[in-house]
């Protein structure tokens, strides 16, 4: 049986603080990418939020690119980029968490 370790009081204090100083900018994103899942626990995960097919053409766009070199730089197929736009499909897995990076952060980070 194993039991699921809780973070003592002074760990939780101590996360806060460091987001805290994150947020405001005087810990930096290095710095503050070293605090470990280990550390932060399952809460910490971040949950890609769902993107819709309108969102994903305009990304594409926004890009200026057709559909088999967006397809291209994600590794998927054109026709799954197809379907993704249409709305017969949903982003899954690695793909919407991609997607996720792409529309906070540009196409630029993954090139």
């Amino acid at each position: 049986m194993t039991r699921k370790k809780t973070p003592s009081r002074l760990t939780e204090a101590l996360l806060e603080t460091a987001d805290d100083l994150h947020r405001i900018g005087i810990m930096d994103d290095a710095t503050y990418r070293k605090i470990t899942i280990r550390h932060l626990g399952a809460l910490a995960l971040s949950k890609a939020e769902p993107i819709t097919g309108h969102e994903i053409r305009t990304i594409r766009e926004q890009s200026n690119l057709s559909q088999a070199a967006f397809a291209h730089f994600l590794n998927l197929t054109a026709g799954y980029v197809s379907q993704l736009e249409r709305g017969t499909k949903q982003p899954k897995g690695p793909a919407l968490i991609l997607l996720n990076v792409i529309r906070r952060k540009g196409l630029e980070v993954i090139l």
